[in-house]
């Protein structure tokens, strides 16, 4: 009997292709008869061992993976020219024994000769691949008689030793992670690779810094480092002016705690956390630690205070900001506007069944195994299920994913795969695939996107990272609801629920005279053929004036120059100005061309330069600020502490794509069956 004729008498194929197959001892469908002869014989790190096949089975299912893996490693390395030599893979160290005495072999190389900049020393030893690359073609063997050594056999050698070696090292700090409980999102950091690289240079005898040092000397480089960037980032602040961001959230012991966060386009920088727990309801003790931050910064560079929280206190806190500091705008953050205008969405009964019946489907497919290695057989993602900060909006974005993701779904539900598979023929199986393809339940679906698609669209036009989003807010929310209006036929009876909820957040809590400026401010939206000036906008510019210049002189001096602004006179009007209105962002826009008005050239970059949310405080892990106010310590480890979250979080916020996963909204209810 053939090895396929072997194989196939402990499976049974479910398609003519031979693509999925049940194990008759389990029932477990697997893709093909390889992956169930992996199966039987428990081979393979991401395979399901099979725990009801026959010993003997197992075994010899093992045995056969393990001799064709060797055939194959053989016939890798190649024959010797000389039959009685030893095979040229003993050269190469095994995986296992490497491992073992990685440890040994390191620490027979050390020294104490340790600098104050730290410590290594280069091995004087060849490793197993320098010995490798110092081979010969032509080598003795027993007995003096020459043999010739193939150079691509050395070569391929040389790249298997590279391989195991790699496997090592990754294993390594696989278990380094595991043991420190680290979040496994941190070797996506660039700060982590030139680690790596740095150790790597120092060569095999290199010694990590001790606990003393790191808490030493490390961190006094790394917190002057820092200062540095903090400093030049400072620096900018004169001319495009800055946001004091206020990231406020409750730990699991109930403190609540605020991070202070400044923005401006030079780059965003950590200043401290505060334990607010003694004074989170006494607004004058609130409103003492905003202005001695405010101070910090500068009363002259600060534009607005944004803050997430919308509780009655602290709008409270923002209106007493607002009183004494008249330049000075207390503003609520945009992200968190939009999800809670996406939060009351989810709340009208239509969009709330859909919602639930769409998560009877994700909670179906991720709580099975068999569902879930169907779905990743036909759909493109690699998951479905979007996370985020904002939960409503996690929730729609995953509705969105679904509905692109239909026809495979389909596809998924009408295979003969899922038609032989168990759960085809049980109630709730067969409820599930019903839902799947009932078309009303898709239309229902692409209503809601309808109305969710242009508010999300807002989250992605702010949060682009080329430029602050300032001169758009106000523009961005106006087209969506038009989209909206557009998308559900312009029926009054259909749109108006929406917009009445969008108006509601707008008016209450979103909308700023700075965001009224910042729309007429800005060339590419003022000099387009759809611009539109409505009382809302004409009021807001005007109050914005008042408020950021404090003389009569200089407001009548702006109002004139705003003139030659709307009539593109001067500098305004030159070609290459006209030109540019669309080819660079407004605030530099402004600094190239607006020097014949230079009042409001100064109020219109520091308009367009600032953010309208907090997302920048999404990059920071609150979990070493949580630690910081957690216990108490003597004032010489509580500084170290404090140095530490201030390198820690602004090394942070200096990474782009650097989002922490541990403040992401959990998604249990589009996973867990109730």
């Amino acid at each position: 009997m053939s090895e396929s004729d072997a194989i196939e008498s402990h499976g049974i194929a479910l398609d003519k292709e031979k693509k999925w197959v049940k194990c008759k001892y389990c029932d477990k469908v697997v893709h093909g008869f390889s992956r169930l002869k992996h199966h039987l014989g428990g081979v393979g790190h991401d395979v399901l061992a099979c725990v009801q096949a026959l010993d003997d089975v197992k075994q010899g299912m093992k045995n056969a993976l393990l001799e064709k893996k060797k055939q194959r490693l053989l016939k890798q390395v190649g024959e010797l020219y000389h039959p009685d030599l030893p095979l040229k893979r003993k050269i190469s160290l095994p995986l296992t024994t490497v491992d073992e005495n990685f440890a040994v072999e390191t620490a027979s190389q050390e020294t104490s000769n340790r600098i104050g900049s730290g410590s290594h020393v280069q091995s004087t030893q060849p490793t197993p691949l320098q010995q490798i690359n110092n081979t010969e073609e032509t080598a003795p063997q027993e007995g003096g008689v020459p043999f010739s050594v193939k150079k691509e056999d050395v070569n391929v050698i040389k790249e298997e030793m590279k391989d195991d070696l790699a496997l090592v090292a990754s294993k390594h700090i696989g278990k380094f992670f595991y043991e420190a409980g680290i979040d496994l999102n941190t070797i996506n950091l660039p700060s982590f690779q030139r680690m790596i690289d740095a150790a790597i240079i120092c060569g095999l005898g290199f010694k990590a810094p001790r606990y003393d040092e790191l808490k030493g000397w490390i961190l006094e480089e790394d917190f002057k480092e820092v200062c540095r960037h903090v400093d030049a980032v400072k620096s900018s602040w004169k001319k495009t002016g800055c946001s004091i961001l206020l990231d406020c959230w409750k730990d699991q012991s109930g403190r609540s705690l605020i991070s202070f966060v400044v923005d401006c386009p030079q780059g965003t920088v950590f200043l401290r956390s505060v334990d607010a727990s003694d004074t989170v309801r006494d607004i004058d003790a609130i409103f003492f630690v905003v202005s001695k931050v405010i101070e910090e910064v500068g009363v002259q560079n600060v534009v607005q205070v944004i803050t997430d929280d919308l509780t009655g206190y602290m709008q409270a806190v923002g209106n007493k900001v607002a009183e004494k500091y008249n330049t000075i705008f207390w503003t609520i953050c945009a992200d968190r506007c939009i999800d809670l205008i996406l939060d009351k969405i989810s709340m009208i009964e239509h969009v709330k069944e859909v919602l639930t019946k769409a998560k009877t489907i994700t909670q179906f497919i991720y709580s099975h195994a068999f569902p879930l290695e169907l779905m990743k057989a036909y759909i493109r993602r690699e998951v479905v299920i979007r996370t985020s900060r904002l939960e409503s909006v996690a929730a729609f974005i995953t509705l969105e994913n679904m509905m692109s993701e239909k026809d495979n779904l389909l596809h998924a539900f009408n295979s003969s795969v899922w038609n032989m598979s168990q759960w085809a023929s049980k109630t709730k199986g067969r409820a599930i695939c019903e839902l799947v393809k009932n078309p009303s339940f898709w239309a229902s679906v692409a209503d809601v996107l309808k109305v969710t698609n242009p508010l999300v669209g807002v989250l992605h036009r702010i949060n682009r990272s080329d430029a602050p989003p300032m001169g758009f807010l106000y523009d961005s929310m106006d087209r969506a609801k038009e989209e909206i209006k557009r998308n559900l036929g312009g029926e009054g009876a259909r749109y108006e629920p929406f917009w009445i909820i969008i108006d509601h957040i707008w008016n209450n809590y979103l909308h700023s005279h700075l965001h009224s400026a910042g729309y007429y401010l800005n060339p590419i939206l003022f000099y387009s053929d759809d611009f539109f000036v409505d009382k809302e906008v004409a009021n807001g510019l005007l109050h914005f004036i008042v408020r950021m210049i404090g003389d009569h002189q200089t407001q009548q001096l702006v109002v004139l120059q705003l003139d030659a602004y709307r009539h593109a006179i001067g500098r305004f009007e030159e070609k290459m100005a006209i030109h540019q209105r669309s080819k660079v962002h407004p605030a530099e826009w402004w600094c190239l061309y607006g020097s014949d008005c230079p009042e409001l050239q100064k109020l219109a970059v520091k308009t367009l330069s600032q953010t309208c949310s907090t997302t920048s405080v999404y990059k920071l892990r609150r979990v070493l600020s949580e630690q910081l106010h957690a216990n108490a310590r003597s004032c010489i480890e509580q500084q170290k502490f404090a140095d530490m979250e201030f390198v820690r979080s602004n090394l942070c916020l200096r990474q782009t794509n650097s989002i922490s996963l541990e403040e992401l909204t959990s998604m249990d209810d589009w996973i867990l069956e109730d």
